[in-house]
């Protein structure tokens, strides 16, 4: 962790992927993220993957470095409780984040009563604030129509088991709280900041061109199945089974795959023959199947560690494909070795590996990766040195079930 946001603090209350990322983003960073949760845990608390005692790898791995109050918010008593932390005075305080429904006591309106400069992030599914998930926005964007290979019918739409929409929301999310306190700061004022995680995923098909693609050219994009769209790319076996993805996309890259491979004048009197030049992108897009049986042969008659050697000594641009687990049990990038990596306890699951925030500011020592709190764990702490309250007034929040600490 790296305190570059120390001091700058937000109430979260959220659930699921896209919104609790942008609160661990921000805490990651050194903000004083305070999620609040119902007593007992969320609807996505015990979401799978879970361990063997059901305890949720995914809840835990999602709210590293945040504080945790356990509050019954069903009732006036803990409305008005979240109500004070999340309008609680300071310069540094007054924003909340959620994805829940903005309405009620919840409301932008009727938390503004209580701090003018309110900073309210609020996460919709989509832009009418109906609900949607990455699956559903991912197919409604068209992607899982260019996932896989070729056009039949009869071969269902792929979706990507990585939600990348929930991904890049919640860093969006993390951008427009950082950007909206921003302009508190130069202006006095707050604001209510939308954001819809459909919208996020239609901005990024504009972004990359696919919208123009259509409306210009008139086109539907393929199925390509592992090549690489508009430049080349493709997997290849190597003689032991094992797989690698091998690009050239800049003149340097492809020219070490040529090179490597020793197959100049094959690729040479291909792109005679198709009246192509390969050292233009969009020419090895086209020639793309030629291509790949001209260097599959290479890889074929050589085992993984020999493809690897050669491939690094030639800069070539290549990756392995392995398994999630295989990338745990035997990447170096993925251990201790890599500054982004500790190993950390966390209670009542155990110790393992947990990522800090990939940017590294130099000017910042790194500090210990924190753990995912335990529900309710800072509930006395925040009563007390957040919201003021005394050892009475506290113990009876708690007598009368209103908040909860961690068992």
């Amino acid at each position: 962790m790296q305190s570059i946001l120390s001091g700058f603090r937000v109430v979260e209350g959220s659930a699921f992927v896209a919104a609790p990322s942008g609160g661990m983003t921000l805490a990651q960073l050194g903000a004083d993220v305070i999620r609040f949760d119902p007593i007992g845990g969320g609807i996505d608390y015990n979401r799978w993957p879970v361990t063997a005692d059901q305890k949720s790898l995914y809840w835990h791995s999602l709210n590293k470095g945040k504080r945790s109050i356990a509050v019954d918010f069903r009732r006036p008593e803990g409305q008005e409780l979240l109500t004070r932390l999340i309008t609680s005075p300071g310069e540094d305080a007054g924003m909340f984040l959620t994805n829940f429904p903005a309405k009620g006591w919840l409301s932008y309106d009727q938390l503004k009563g209580y701090r003018d400069d309110l900073i309210y992030m609020n996460l919709t599914g989509d832009r009418n604030g109906k609900s949607a998930l990455d699956y559903t926005v991912n197919c409604k964007v068209g992607f899982p129509s260019i996932t896989g290979v070729g056009k039949s019918k009869s071969i269902p739409p792929l979706n990507n088991p990585m939600p990348a929409w929930d991904v890049i929301t919640g860093q969006q999310i993390a951008l427009g709280l950082l950007a909206a306190e921003r302009h508190r700061l130069k202006t006095g004022e707050g604001q209510l900041v939308k954001i819809a995680l459909a919208d996020v995923a239609l901005a990024t098909l504009g972004n990359l061109g696919y919208i123009a693609e259509a409306m210009i050219n008139g086109t539907e994009r393929d199925a390509i199945g592992n090549h690489i769209y508009g430049t080349y790319g493709h997997d290849f076996a190597c003689q032991d089974g094992e797989r690698v993805m091998v690009v050239g996309v800049s003149p340097n890259q492809w020219k070490a795959i040529v090179e490597v491979t020793g197959t100049a004048n094959e690729i040479n009197e291909l792109q005679t023959r198709m009246g192509l030049d390969f050292s233009k992108e969009g020419d090895r897009y086209q020639g793309r199947e030629q291509i790949t049986e001209i260097f599959q042969p290479w890889f074929a008659q050589r085992p993984f560690s020999q493809v690897a050697s050669e491939l690094d000594n030639a800069g070539a641009c290549w990756g392995k494909y392995q398994t999630i687990k295989e990338t745990v049990e035997s990447d170096i990038d993925c251990s201790t070795d890599n500054p982004l990596f500790q190993m950390v306890e966390q209670p009542g699951i155990g110790e393992y590996l947990m990522p800090d925030h990939p940017l590294n500011f130099t000017s910042l020592e790194r500090e210990p990766v924190r753990r995912a709190p335990k529900l309710g764990e800072h509930t006395e702490e925040i009563l007390a040195d957040t919201l003021g309250l005394s050892a009475p007034e506290i113990a009876k929040l708690f007598d009368q079930k209103v908040v909860a600490g961690s068992d």
